[in-house]
């Protein structure tokens, strides 16, 4: 039977699959059996190295545990052998001190044996010695009596003879000793006062320049002037209100002059106008900034001054405060003399002559450098310069011995030292130099300060300024307390009591400002 051509296709190609796939078992098969036996033969051969190995590590471990061992023996041995050492030479130092000790007990010993022989020597001597003084005040008794007996005395009555013998010598050497030294006193001390003096004043160089009433400025032109006046003269109003100082705009080119009994106002307004001046900017506003601003400064320069004097001087460690109120007495005269000068020239010659008589020179410079400091602030309180000085002084730590020496500098005290007897002839000295002082100008300052405290006592005043050589007092009053109408009386009654308390030649201005001020700032 014949098959078809297909199917004999079919099972050609099946029998060929079939012999490939047993080929490629047979295959797969060998290279099993090749890699099993090789895998064999690689982990059989690792074992064996593994084997070697690990017996050369356990060889290697064994003679490193040996060798370890060795050296912790040989460690022991080591530490055994310091030990051992150490413990000889504690035990050596244990006997040395037992020796030390035992010797030492036996010092001690053959001291105590010396110290109970000095003892014995000792008591020894004092019997000796007790029974010899009784033997010395049997004989003193002794010849006490014969004494008496020969001279017919008794011993009271022998040492008030002899007493009464040495006083009356005493008294009669004592007063021709002080009769020669009298007469050598009266005969050197002239002398030497003078000469001691001379030489301080030679000595001192003092500014005889006096302090006047009235300050100059100078104007680059004569326009200023119409603008230091203003429109309607408000500008010279507000000046003269806020410096409290007098401004004379006459003919004199190229000047203004300004007048003022006080010079720490005459300073500021001087300095403000000059600012003004050199600004450009004239208002009233304006002028009330810049003399606040000057017044500050100034302030701060007397502070300066006051420590550049006292520095001329050698006196460097007062208060601050100190240095303030002695700056400010730049500005304040007495009888003409500038007070600071007169301190510091009081000083000066106070330091020479404390120098030559031997005394505490520090102490005399300081206080007579102080001993006007009061004239700072008699304006402001109550009392004499004298007592606010000493107040002052005292509070801002000064040594009782500069305040004892300041305070007699016009005797009212007794001096209580030398020191202060130097203080008051050097302020003697200063102020009795011809051309140093002008009773004249003093009265005139002190009867416009009475002016103006009169003004201020009032109630509801601010501030009052004497202008015009004394001709009108200008006061500003406080518009919240004091209305329009009280203004007017208030003007009356101080002229009232100005004609009471005061004597003046012609009449007096009384001059009320009240000025209300309202202020707002936009945001």
């Amino acid at each position: 039977m014949q098959l078809l051509p297909g199917v004999a296709g079919a099972i050609a190609g099946a029998v060929a699959a079939l012999l490939v796939f047993l080929f490629w078992f047979a295959s797969r098969k060998r290279l099993a059996a090749d890699t099993v036996g090789r895998a064999s033969a690689a982990a059989a051969r690792l074992t064996q190295e593994a084997r070697r190995e690990a017996e050369a590590a356990s060889k290697e471990t064994l003679l490193t545990a040996r060798e370890r061992a060795h050296e912790l023996l040989r460690e022991a041995e080591t530490q055994i052998r310091d030990r051992r050492a150490k413990i000889a030479d504690i035990d050596k130092q244990v006997s040395d001190r037992a020796r030390a000790l035992a010797d030492r007990e036996a010092a001690l010993k053959r001291a105590e044996a010396s110290v109970r022989d000095r003892e014995e020597s000792v008591a020894e001597l004092e019997r000796a010695a007790a029974a010899e003084e009784a033997r010395c005040r049997e004989l003193s008794e002794q010849t006490k009596r014969e004494l008496q007996r020969v001279s017919g005395m008794t011993a009271d009555e022998a040492k008030e003879v002899l007493l009464h013998q040495l006083e009356s010598d005493a008294r009669r050497d004592a007063a021709n000793l002080v009769k020669r030294l009298e007469h050598e006193a009266r005969e050197v001390a002239a002398d030497k006062a003078k000469h001691i003096i001379t030489q301080a004043i030679q000595r001192s160089a003092a500014d005889h320049a006096i302090e006047t009433t009235v300050s100059v400025v100078d104007l680059p032109s004569d326009d200023l002037k119409g603008r230091i006046i203003g429109r309607e003269g408000r500008n010279i109003r507000a000046l003269e209100t806020a410096t409290g100082v007098e401004l004379i705009v006459d003919d004199t080119p190229g000047a203004i002059i300004l007048s003022s009994f006080d010079p720490y106002r005459r300073e500021i307004a001087k300095v403000s106008i000059e600012r003004l001046i050199a600004d450009g900017r004239i208002h009233p506003a304006r002028i009330e900034e810049v003399v606040e601003r000057v017044r500050s400064e100034v302030d701060e320069a007397v502070l300066k001054e006051g420590e550049a004097a006292a520095f001329e001087l050698g006196l460097h460690d007062m208060h601050s405060e100190i240095y303030r109120m002695m700056g400010r007495l730049k500005f304040r005269t007495s009888y003409g003399q500038n007070v600071l000068a007169h301190s510091r020239e009081v000083a000066y010659l106070a330091g020479v002559m404390a120098r030559e008589v031997g005394l505490d020179a520090h102490t005399t410079i300081r206080a007579a450098f102080v001993h006007d400091i009061g004239k700072a602030m008699d304006r402001e309180l109550e009392g004499t310069h004298l007592e606010i000085g000493i107040d002052f002084l005292k509070r801002h730590g000064e040594s009782p011995a500069v305040v004892d020496a300041m305070a007699a500098h016009h005797m009212d005290i007794d001096w209580p030292s030398l020191e202060s007897m130097l203080v008051q002839a050097a302020d003697a000295i200063s102020a009795a130099r011809p051309g140093a002082r002008r009773d004249i100008l003093e009265s005139y300052v002190k009867r416009l300060e009475k002016l103006e405290h009169i003004a201020d006592s009032f109630e509801g005043v601010s501030k009052a300024f004497a202008l015009q050589a004394g001709r009108e007092i200008r006061i500003m009053v406080e518009s919240d307390s004091v209305s329009d109408e009280e203004a007017v009386w208030l003007s009356k009654d101080i002229a009232k009591r100005v004609e009471n308390e005061l004597d003046y030649p012609g009449q007096i201005k009384v001059t009320v400002i009240r000025e209300t001020r309202a202020i707002d700032y936009a945001r």
